[in-house]
């Protein structure tokens, strides 16, 4: 060998192609690069990320209630009490006893009693049959066993039918009736509608919505079907 020719080690590394290696950043431009000459069909990803995910602020109300329900769930008497409560108020059987017992009384309680069955039967048809089918909301899934037997209702979820019953009757219950037992009347539909949630078959706002149902149709039934004042 001459002193001209050069060995394999005096060579240079950098001189040799297949030596080359380019950066994460250019070997990953350079391959899209490639593909979209190549196939040009080919959607590639796109190198933005979508924000996450964000709750509705009905959402983060439902959440909220929830979760402060939580305290209670589980514990005694809470349980007994909330999952009596949503049961005595399937098809509003609490308000009619209340209606039909206090309806013994007088002939104009009585009056009081019929008033109360006919706007609760019409309130059941337009509720369940028009009004749910306008919304088919899914209804909360629970997780754990329940503590107590209850019927699963086998419609949508929005409004609460159970808060909407409730405060109907309370607005016909408590109509030309002593201030004294306003409290009651309202207090226990405010309880048969918190059951609707502690038994986790209504979310929160279902709850909003059948109260607000609720005062429509009891005023409406006031306006329709007055009663003369004892």
């Amino acid at each position: 060998m001459t002193d001209t020719e050069a060995s394999p080690t005096d060579a240079d590394p950098t001189d040799d192609p297949a030596e080359e290696t380019l950066p994460p950043e250019g070997l990953i431009d350079a391959t899209i690069e490639a593909i979209e000459t190549t196939h040009p069909s080919i959607p590639l990803p796109s190198h933005s990320v979508d924000p996450p995910h964000r709750l509705s602020p009905v959402q983060r109300f439902d959440d909220a209630v929830d979760q402060a329900f939580d305290r209670v769930r589980g514990t005694e008497p809470a349980d007994r009490i909330m999952y009596a409560l949503t049961e005595l108020g399937d098809f509003g059987l609490i308000w009619v006893l209340l209606g039909f017992t206090r309806g013994l009384r007088s002939d104009a309680d009585a009056t009081a009693a019929w008033r109360l069955a006919a706007a609760l039967g019409v309130e059941s048809v337009l509720l369940n049959g028009l009004i749910k089918s306008q919304f088919k909301r899914e209804r909360p899934v629970a997780q754990e066993p329940r503590p107590y037997k209850m019927r699963i209702p086998l419609t949508t979820s929005f409004p609460s039918g159970h808060s909407s019953t409730a405060m109907l009757a309370s607005l016909l219950l408590t109509q030309h009736s002593p201030r004294s037992v306003k409290p009651f009347y309202f207090g226990l539909a405010a309880l048969v509608a918190a059951s609707r949630v502690h038994v986790r078959i209504h979310h929160a706002s279902d709850v909003v919505g059948g109260v607000a149902v609720g005062t429509v149709f009891g005023l409406v039934a006031r306006r329709v079907w007055p009663l003369k004042k004892t």
